[in-house]
């Protein structure tokens, strides 16, 4: 992973609708939880909130000096549907050597350069996001796959083609999907991650789903399901509040 991320917080006094103080003030409440301690409320500056939550997401850990366990992940983020600011954060505090699980962001390398989009066909992502488990400075920032090679239509890279870093490993989360009698069960790194389509397919595609954009749906058709496991760390309701987390008194 890349270097440290370190958020400054403070304990936090106000609760409840008395935060609205702080954040007339330019600060964030928030709490930071687990890691066998009782639950901590705390503040931080907005802007390196903002930054931090942006550099770190759900899957790189978060240095926390000055508290007993100073290391944590961002478990929420509540965001105000309407200002688009930064509400309300949670923090989960995990120790150096405990195995975490997060989702990470799976990054095509070599787009625009494959054999197949230089010959006019079309490489689409359908799968940018998977569950992986590490110790927390072994979680990658993001994990890579080469389309380069791609030349044909249907041709396509799978899970299977990710080279993991040391010390990391998928998780096998259930999509829901039903196995039929007789069918087996489909390998993780089976799962498709991008694919190559003729344009023209795409585009009947589209018109079949009457519109013109890309037709998300029929990418992701190719994992069985909607396999893009993004997390939603956005809130649009509530205010000191933790969703998750146990509330800090």
């Amino acid at each position: 992973m890349g270097e440290k991320v370190t958020l400054k917080l403070e304990k936090r006094e106000l609760h409840g609708k008395k935060v609205v103080q702080l954040r007339r003030q330019g600060l964030v409440p928030g709490v930071v939880y687990g890691g066998g301690l009782e639950p901590v409320s705390v503040q931080g500056d907005a802007g390196e909130i903002d930054k931090v939550v942006a550099r770190a997401g759900t899957h790189t850990p978060v240095q926390l000096p000055g508290f007993k366990r100073s290391m944590a992940m961002i478990k929420d983020v509540d965001i105000d549907p309407v200002r688009g600011r930064i509400r309300h954060i949670s923090l989960h505090a995990v120790k150096a050597d405990e195995v975490v699980e997060a989702e990470v962001p799976i990054r095509l390398v070599g787009e625009g350069e494959s054999v197949a989009e230089k010959a006019g066909l079309v490489v689409l992502q359908a799968l940018d996001r998977i569950l992986v488990k590490a110790v927390p400075m072994d979680l990658p920032e993001a994990l890579e796959v080469d389309i380069r090679a791609l030349a044909e239509a249907g041709d396509r890279v799978t899970l299977g083609d990710i080279k993991l870093p040391k010390g990391v490993e998928l998780v096998d989360n259930d999509d829901g999907r039903k196995v039929e009698e007789g069918e087996e069960e489909p390998e993780l790194t089976d799962l498709v991650v991008a694919n190559v389509y003729e344009p023209s397919a795409l585009q009947a595609a589209n018109e079949a789903a009457g519109g013109d954009a890309e037709d998300e749906s029929e990418v992701a058709s190719d994992n069985g399901s909607d396999s893009t496991q993004a997390s939603d760390t956005t809130k649009s309701d509530g205010d000191d509040r933790t969703h998750d987390a146990p509330k800090a008194s």
